[in-house]
C-alpha cells in the first residue's frame, strides 16, 4: 500500500483540486467550515479500521479498548461543554439522529410540529419528501410577514393537535431560537421538545446564541457547522428530559443502536472529541462571537447595496438574501454567478416564495468559514460590495416558464458568466483576498 498519489492519481488530483478551490474562493455556505488540521488527522486514522458495534465498555467486538478511551472523551467533553447529563456521539449525520430523536419517543402516525421548510426549517422536522413527513402526521408551523417565527400560530396549532414531539430550530433563519416560548408551549400540551441546533452549537457553545438546555428535553446537533469538527452528530438528553422520563437517555441510545445504526464511525468519533476540546479554549469563545459580528456586519452592508434581507438583519451565523425585489427564481442566477465569481453560497426559499424550491428566490449566505479564515468586519463589508455587484450583474436573467427551455437557457447562462467582464474582475479581486487569508498553509 502506497501514497495516495501513486496509488489513485485520478482521486490524488480531485482533492488537490478541492483544496485549491477551498482555497482560492470564499466559503459562505452557512453548514460549511474548515476542520482543524487535528480534527482532518483523527479522520485519516487507523480508527477507521475497528468495527465498534455497542457503547463503552458494551461491545459486540472485542479488541475495543482505545476506542472506549476515544468515544468516552467525546461523550464526556460533550455533556461539559453543554451542561446535560447524556450524550450521545454515534448517529453518523444529523438526518439519521432526527430520525433516532422520533423513533425514541414517537410511534408511526403521531403527531409532530416543525418549522415549515419554505419558511426556513428542514426536510427532516415533517415536510411531505422526507420520510419524517410520511411515516409521522406533520404540522408545520410558519413565520410571520416580517420574517420572524409565528409563536402564537404554534402556540395554537400545538393546543389544536397536541403533537408528541415539537422541534425547534432551523436551517434558515437569521434571529435568535425562542427556546424559552416553545419550551411553553410543549409544557402546555405535553410534547417532547427536541432543539436541532446544528447550525448554531458553536455559537451556544461560544455564548453567543442562547442555550436551549434548560428549557428542552432533547438536543440534536451536527458536528461540521460552526462547531467546526467532522460530519457526524449527538443527540443529548438534558435533565429536564430525564425528568419528564427517567428512561429517556437509554431510549434515545437503544434507538440508536442496535435500532437504527451498526458500527459508529470511530475515526469520526475522535474528531468530535477534539472539535469539543477545541470549542473548551478562550480563543474558540472569541471566535464565536466574531461569527455573529462578521453576520451583523455583512448584513448591514448588504442592505447599504440595496440588497434585501428576510427580517432585515441576523442574530446568527447567516443571512438570508431576499431576491424577489429583482422577480421570482433568481436565486439560480445569484448562486452560479457568485459560485463563477469565487464566492460560494446556496440557493434558498424565502417565505412566501413565488417559485418553486428547486428555482428559489432566495440565497443563503454564512459567516463560519470566513471566521475560520480570521476574517474580520471591514473583509464582510468588502465580500457584501463583491457580492452586490454580481447580483446586480445577473438580475435581469429570467428562469423561462417553460420547463423544457430551462436546461438550454441555464447552460447558456452559465456560459456567459465566464466572458462577464464584472463576475470576472469580481473573481480577481476575491483572489486577491483569499491571498491574505492562507488556508491549510502545509497540506
Amino acid at each position: 500500500m502506497g501514497d495516495l498519489k501513486d496509488e489513485d492519481p485520478e482521486i490524488y488530483q480531485a482533492i488537490r483540486d478541492e483544496l485549491s478551490r477551498q482555497r482560492d474562493g470564499l466559503e459562505m455556505i452557512p453548514s460549511e467550515n474548515f476542520a482543524s488540521p487535528a480534527v482532518l488527522q483523527a479522520m485519516g486514522s487507523i480508527l477507521t479500521n475497528k468495527y465498534s458495534e455497542g457503547y463503552p465498555g458494551k461491545r459486540y467486538y472485542a479488541g475495543n479498548n482505545f476506542i472506549d478511551v476515544v468515544e468516552r472523551a467525546a461523550i464526556e467533553r460533550a455533556k461539559k461543554v453543554f451542561g446535560v447529563p447524556h450524550a450521545n456521539v454515534q448517529p453518523y449525520s444529523g438526518s439519521p439522529a432526527n430520525l433516532a430523536v422520533y423513533f425514541s419517543v414517537c410511534k408511526p402516525g403521531d403527531v409532530i410540529m416543525g418549522q415549515n421548510l419554505q419558511d426556513g426549517g428542514h426536510l427532516t422536522h415533517g415536510f411531505k419528501t422526507s420520510l419524517t413527513g410520511q411515516v409521522f402526521k406533520s404540522v408545520p408551523y410558519h413565520v410571520k410577514p416580517d420574517g420572524y417565527l409565528d409563536i402564537e400560530e404554534a402556540r395554537r396549532l400545538a393546543m389544536e393537535n397536541k403533537p408528541k414531539l415539537i422541534w425547534v430550530g432551523s436551517t434558515a433563519y437569521s434571529r435568535e431560537f425562542p427556546f424559552e416560548e416553545f419550551g411553553k408551549i410543549a409544557d402546555e400540551c405535553g410534547a417532547y421538545l427536541a432543539a436541532d441546533i446544528s447550525h448554531i452549537s458553536g455559537l451556544v457553545i461560544a455564548g453567543a446564541h442562547k442555550s436551549p438546555v434548560n428549557y428542552v428535553h432533547m438536543v440534536m446537533t451536527t458536528t461540521h457547522k460552526t462547531l467546526r469538527g467532522p460530519r457526524g452528530a449527538m443527540i443529548m438528553v438534558t435533565e429536564k428530559g430525564l425528568k419528564k422520563d427517567p428512561e429517556l437517555a437509554d431510549k434515545v441510545d437503544k434507538t440508536v443502536f442496535p435500532g437504527m445504526q451498526g458500527g459508529p464511525h470511530n475515526h469520526t468519533t475522535a474528531g468530535i472529541a477534539i472539535a469539543l476540546l477545541e470549542a473548551t479554549s478562550p480563543k474558540f469563545k472569541e471566535h464565536g462571537k466574531q461569527i455573529v459580528a462578521n453576520a451583523r456586519a455583512l448584513a448591514d452592508q448588504l442592505m447599504k447595496d440595496g440588497i434585501k434581507l428576510v427580517t432585515n438583519g441576523t442574530d446568527n451565523h447567516m443571512v438570508l438574501i431576499d431576491l424577489t425585489p429583482f422577480g421570482k427564481g433568481k436565486g439560480i442566477f445569484v448562486q452560479d454567478g457568485l459560485d463563477a465569481a469565487g464566492i460560494t453560497v446556496n440557493k434558498n426559499t424565502v417565505p412566501n416564495d413565488p417559485a418553486s424550491p428547486f428555482y428559489p428566490s432566495g440565497i443563503r449566505a454564512g459567516t463560519p468559514a470566513l471566521t475560520t479564515r480570521e476574517m474580520k468586519e471591514k473583509d464582510m463589508r468588502l465580500i457584501a460590495d463583491l457580492m452586490s455587484e454580481v447580483i446586480n450583474a445577473v438580475k435581469h436573467y429570467e428562469l423561462p416558464d417553460d420547463k423544457d427551455e430551462r436546461t438550454a437557457y441555464l447552460k447558456k447562462f452559465r456560459e456567459e458568466l465566464w466572458t462577464n467582464e464584472k463576475i470576472k474582475d469580481v473573481r480577481r479581486r476575491v483572489l486577491e483576498l483569499c491571498s491574505t487569508f492562507p488556508l491549510y498553509p502545509n497540506l
